[in-house]
């Protein structure tokens, strides 16, 4: 049932920013995971970006590195790239790397800190352009300033917002903070269609996650949970297929949940 709800037309490209203002909230494994179950069902067609302002990981733990580019060298090329016309998936191809499955590309971040000045709004949209002309599906890692323009550019432009926590009160607080930031913000509607996904972070689920399950059930659209899986421990490069087949359909079945009603 959930293959087949990742695998229905979704009739243009669907832009997804996974998002908390805290760290250590499984943001990126949560996009990576959620871009490889998607991938998986749907055959390709989807890209992971790490646009975390602040060196994220994702480019890292997502797959192979069959180079060093990152969007550092996207936005340095971003004219001749725009340019490409009929053959823009290959001129773009060069600055993507695959997940080790081929599953999903993956847009890597940047080390250096001065690239956050030079993504901009204007910059932001111009890069999102062009992955919703070459992929079906654009799943945002994102960084953990609200107030910055990047994130709120991103806000602006997505179909759909996924909240990531575990279940922790300060993680949990802090992405109750931000989902009344935003509608606040004039971005109700986003909540409201939102979806939550808690992640185990340890085998014992803890006391929190029914209370927190409910509250977020109320507070978004839907409100999925993966469990705790062995191969993620180590924080080390993620692997779909390490995963255990129960944790797999639970992400299936996440994914699912995500797209559902795009």
């Amino acid at each position: 049932m959930a293959l087949q709800r990742l695998r229905r037309d979704l009739g243009r490209s669907q832009v997804i920013a996974f998002i908390n203002p805290k760290g250590g909230v499984h943001k990126t494994t949560a996009t990576v995971l959620s871009a490889a179950a998607m991938g998986t069902a749907r055959g390709g067609g989807v890209i992971a970006w790490d646009d975390n302002e602040l060196r994220g990981t994702l480019g890292l733990r997502a797959g192979s590195a069959r180079h060093g580019r990152t969007i550092r060298h996207l936005v340095e090329h971003l004219d001749q790239v725009e340019a490409a016309g009929v053959h823009l998936p290959e001129h773009l191809d060069e600055f993507l790397r695959h997940s080790s499955d081929g599953s999903f590309d993956v847009l890597a971040g940047d080390e250096d800190p001065k690239l956050q000045r030079r993504l901009d709004p204007t910059t932001v949209l111009r890069v999102l352009d062009i992955l919703t002309r070459t992929h079906n599906i654009v799943c945002i890692d994102t960084g953990n300033n609200v107030e910055s323009p990047n994130w709120r550019t991103v806000v602006s432009s997505v179909d759909r917002l996924v909240v990531t926590t575990v279940p922790r009160e300060d993680a949990a607080f802090s992405a109750d903070w931000m989902l009344d930031h935003l509608e606040e913000g004039g971005y109700g509607h986003l909540v409201k269609n939102a979806v939550t996904l808690l992640s185990m972070p340890t085998p014992n689920p803890g006391p929190l996650l029914n209370d927190l399950q409910r509250h977020f059930s109320q507070r978004t659209r839907a409100c999925a949970i993966v469990p705790y899986d062995p191969s993620l421990e180590p924080g080390a490069k993620i692997e779909f297929s390490a995963l255990r087949p129960e944790t797999r359909a639970a992400w299936f079945e996440a994914a699912a949940t995500i797209v559902d009603g795009l």
